[in-house]
């Protein structure tokens, strides 16, 4: 019975985001913050293999499709909603939960979307609710990071609706299902480019580290777990076994990494570790393997809770001194130590260190690319391993708890909400790198796979410690200054500076010179003609009408005069009227 009961997951954060002001009324919105996504986590094991199935305009549309596949993220997702909204519980906007929780609803949709119009519904809702997680800080570079941001992704929801539009041409059907290379055609290319969008592929990933640095506190927490993984997911779901995402991802490993090294900012190299990381993934993907799906899966489960303890850490940074950037902050470790513990666990994570997250799940990916012999492949993801621990678990780390200058700030603890959900994400990296046996039973195929032997631990060892040694030997060079790094955005961004310009100028001289000429010519012109055609109005079609009523009228003056009113007058004429027929006929 009770696994009959249940609601769309994606409802109940539509829902309890609609009533967050009602609940603010009665001063119970912290509680009605932790309750939803609780209940949500609570009873994604209760739904059903299918549900939601409707038809709407000869449409089929299914919103409920659960798998091995599907429950991996829905768990993660769920979590993370969770420990997101426990971090956030002192922010008082409402609107700013309800942005967050409308974004969750999406992801959680199109995590559960069994056809293609179903996915590009909430596909759209992620975009245009994430946005406001942007523009809630009220900055004027955040109001502009958040138009570049949402017009990107309108773009990438046209190219993906058009994919579906093609791909419905080809096949009359939406069903959402797995792509094979062999028979894919230009309508399913346009969806992956649609998916590998929000998965900040190069050179589509620039409005990633454009946007993610100037979301709120809380914002960027959220951001930084659901729309590349929701893509990841989406991927995998469909486009598995693609070389060219094998290509990508590899490449987007080292993209990441080598900007995250040169950023001063510490969200913007958290954001660019993004795309690194994501790398990792999409690559799984593209691999295609069952050990390959699995490791892109449980990597995408592990990044959620490292990258969103690491954005929480410089968030709550951020939070209680004002200053994000590495060359403005150092010597914090006295005053917010608990932060500085929870973003060391984070950034030792996401560096694959042993008995964390990322040492189980980064792992599979990199025996996955050696076991179908992409040994170029293989060496490149292990590279970044090295500029990942460099960058963010030593560099970032070292400039903001201790570095050689004190910032002179004396901040106090991040508040206790905050501290409760790094303590969340804190413990789940080092229980799942404890017991990876939780995450590998989710996975949705049966995992042959120990991370713990002999041949990766001395693997690791040698690789960070070897790393770590090059930071003590270039920590000068490696010392942050600030600057900003120029990326792909910058086409887009000179692009709509000439836009503009061209609009203020050419088109706008354009359109003003042709506002004279009407104004001194057509104008007239116009006002001639509608005078011409009053005339012929009056005098022309006026007089006809009228002049044809009147004859009319007259003709039945005339009419009424000759009748008599006497019926022998009438039968005399009617005689008459057919003597004379007749007299014609017999002439004729």
């Amino acid at each position: 019975m009770t696994s009959s009961i249940f609601m769309h997951p994606a409802t109940m954060f539509i829902v309890g985001a609609l009533l967050l002001p009602l609940f603010k009324k009665f001063n119970a919105q912290k509680v009605w913050l932790v309750l939803v996504p609780l209940l949500a986590f609570m009873q994604i094991k209760y739904l059903p293999s299918s549900f939601g199935c409707v038809e709407w305009m000869g449409f089929k549309l299914q919103f409920g499709r659960v798998d091995q596949l599907t429950m991996v993220f829905l768990h993660v997702f769920t979590l993370m909603a969770l420990i997101g909204s426990i971090f956030g519980l002192h922010v008082k906007e409402s609107g700013q939960h309800a942005a967050a929780w409308l974004y969750v609803a999406g992801s959680l949709g199109t995590t559960l979307a069994g056809d293609y119009l179903v996915v590009f519904i909430f596909w759209e809702l992620m975009a245009f609710a994430s946005v406001f997680l942007v523009w809630y800080r009220k900055r004027k570079k955040s109001i502009d990071a958040g138009f570049r941001y949402l017009l990107v992704h309108t773009f990438g929801g046209l190219v993906l609706l058009g994919g579906i539009f093609l791909h419905y041409q080809a096949t009359h059907d939406l069903s959402f299902v797995a792509v094979s290379p062999e028979t894919a055609t230009i309508g399913e290319y346009l969806i992956m480019i649609g998916f590998m969008l929000n998965a900040a592929v190069p050179p589509i990933h620039a409005w990633l580290p454009d946007a993610y640095p100037e979301a709120t506190v809380t914002g960027a927490v959220f951001m930084c777990a659901f729309t590349t993984k929701t893509a990841v997911y989406v991927l995998a779901r469909g486009f598995a076994g693609f070389e060219a995402l094998m290509i990508l991802g590899a490449i987007m490993t080292l993209y990441g990494v080598f900007y995250a090294v040169i950023e001063n900012d510490a969200r913007r190299i958290l954001a660019y570790h993004i795309v690194s990381q994501v790398g990792y993934m999409v690559c799984g993907v593209g691999i295609g393997t069952e050990m390959a799906v699995n490791g892109a899966c449980a990597h995408a489960y592990a990044h959620i809770l490292y990258k969103a303890l690491l954005f929480m850490g410089v968030g709550s940074v951020l939070e209680m001194t004002g200053r994000s950037k590495l060359s403005e902050l150092g010597g914090l470790y006295k005053y917010m130590p608990l932060t500085m513990i929870f973003t060391v666990i984070g950034g030792i994570a996401i560096s694959g260190f042993p008995l964390t997250s990322g040492f189980i799940s980064k792992s599979m990916i990199i025996a996955a690319a050696g076991e179908h012999h992409q040994l170029i492949v293989m060496c490149m993801l292990s590279l970044a391993a090295v500029g990942t621990f460099l960058s963010v678990g030593i560099k970032l780390p070292y400039f903001i708890w201790f570095g050689p200058n004190d910032c002179g700030l004396k901040p106090k603890e991040a508040p206790w909400n905050m501290q409760l959900g790094m303590f969340m994400a804190a413990f789940m990296c080092l229980f799942l790198g404890m017991y990876p046996k939780f995450l590998y039973d989710m996975l949705p195929y049966a995992v042959h796979y120990n991370a713990y032997n002999m041949a990766h631990l001395s693997e690791t060892f040698h690789l960070l410690g070897f790393t770590a040694f090059g930071f003590y030997l270039m920590v000068k060079y490696l010392k942050p200054h600030d600057v900003s790094n120029l990326d792909l955005d910058w086409f887009y961004r000179r692009g709509a500076g000439w836009f503009m310009w061209f609009a203020r100028n050419p088109v706008s001289a354009s359109n003003e010179f042709v506002s004279n000429i009407y104004r001194t010519v057509g104008l007239r012109l116009t006002m001639a003609m509608a005078r011409g055609l009053s005339w012929f109005d009056w005098e022309g079609i006026d007089w006809a009408l009228d002049g044809s009523a009147r004859g009319v009228v007259k003709g039945g003056d005339q009419v009424r005069q000759i009748q008599t009113g006497k019926l022998q007058h009438y039968i005399g004429a009617a005689v008459a009227l057919l003597f004379l027929v007749l007299v014609v006929v017999v002439l004729i």
